[in-house]
């Protein structure tokens, strides 16, 4: 993921930000889009647009590579959009954001007067202080520019403000910061991060994220449980029809053909789930999974973050089982 999209999705979900930066307080109302200016393809990376034609229009810009001719297309793009919309303000005001001052461009001819004028305000993130006294928003823009020995702490700082101060949307914080650490540590799976923040068991399971992993994967199981075991099932079916009567015996076999294939369903999900976090699973294993009763499997669901490995794992069944 660009950092271009890290942006697009906090000032999305987080609108004040950009007012944040600015020193002032959030107006309500704003719309925040990403504008593509068609004639000339040219793109803003945010327009946070007023909600009437008295108030102002802001222009966002993230820009972490230095770029000699940067403010050039960035002007001409603000203007172009001033032409184009200008029904729809009063008055408008750029924000560049930057990781440091090293990554501006030197020259800033013949655009001095604008980028030196009260018209655009410059943001760098390595200046902005530290993250205990930043607001949050403002913390998870500098946590994007922390050196990789210092996000997991100052990662894990900032999920213990989400749990403790009173933020609005604190689910969408902790979204963020989980996606601003997978950016850096691109080897980590989201578990694992969210594991570095210092998720419990029971935490990691209200997640986004886990509900959305598990619904997928149970839905798939089942979906893969109910076709073998109706297949199974007509087979029962058939043969039983022969001897019972054909009706009786294929209702008899299409009932455990169902109750088999959410078995299997549900005994899939369990195995992709410690597939995912232990790689290949032992035939054996497997064998004594599938054979599980439903409620050994949802038992064996509940208790399956609280593995290390596949021996614990094997121990649970032995204790279980």
């Amino acid at each position: 993921m660009h950092r271009d999209s890290l942006f697009y999705q906090l000032f999305a979900q987080l609108p004040q930000t950009l007012f944040d930066l600015l020193g002032i307080d959030t107006p309500q109302g704003y719309r925040f889009d990403s504008v593509e200016l068609k004639q000339t393809a040219f793109r803003i990376d945010g327009v946070f647009v007023p909600p009437d034609p008295s108030g102002i229009v802001y222009f966002c810009e993230v820009q972490f590579q230095r770029d000699t001719t940067f403010y050039e297309r960035f002007f001409a793009e603000i203007f172009l959009y001033l032409r184009l919309y200008r029904q729809t303000f009063s008055d408008w005001q750029a924000v560049v954001i930057y990781p440091n001052r090293q990554a501006e461009q030197e020259c800033f001819e013949p655009y001095q007067l604008l980028v030196n004028s009260d018209r655009l305000r410059r943001v760098y993130l390595n200046e902005l202080g530290s993250l205990e006294a930043l607001p949050l928003s403002l913390a998870l823009m500098q946590l994007t520019v922390s050196p990789e020995a210092e996000m997991p702490t100052a990662a894990r700082l900032l999920a213990e403000r989400t749990r403790t101060e009173a933020v609005p949307r604190p689910e969408v914080i902790m979204e963020l910061i989980t996606t601003i650490v997978l950016y850096k540590f691109t080897k980590l799976s989201r578990e694992e991060v969210l594991r570095m923040l210092g998720f419990t068991t029971e935490e990691l399971k209200r997640t986004r994220f886990y509900q959305e992993v598990y619904a997928e994967a149970r839905e798939d199981g089942l979906q893969q449980g109910l076709q073998q075991g109706l297949q199974q099932g007509l087979q029962q079916g058939l043969q039983q029809g022969l001897q019972q009567g054909l009706q009786q015996g294929l209702q008899q076999g299409l009932q455990q053909g169902l109750q088999q294939g959410l078995q299997q369903g549900e005994a899939a999900v369990v195995l992709r789930q410690l597939r995912r976090r232990f790689g290949s699973v032992p035939n054996d294993l497997e064998e004594r999974i599938r054979q599980l009763s439903p409620d050994q499997i949802e038992a064996l669901a509940e208790a399956l973050l609280d593995f290390t490995d596949l021996e614990a794992v094997s121990d649970w069944l032995d204790h279980s089982a």
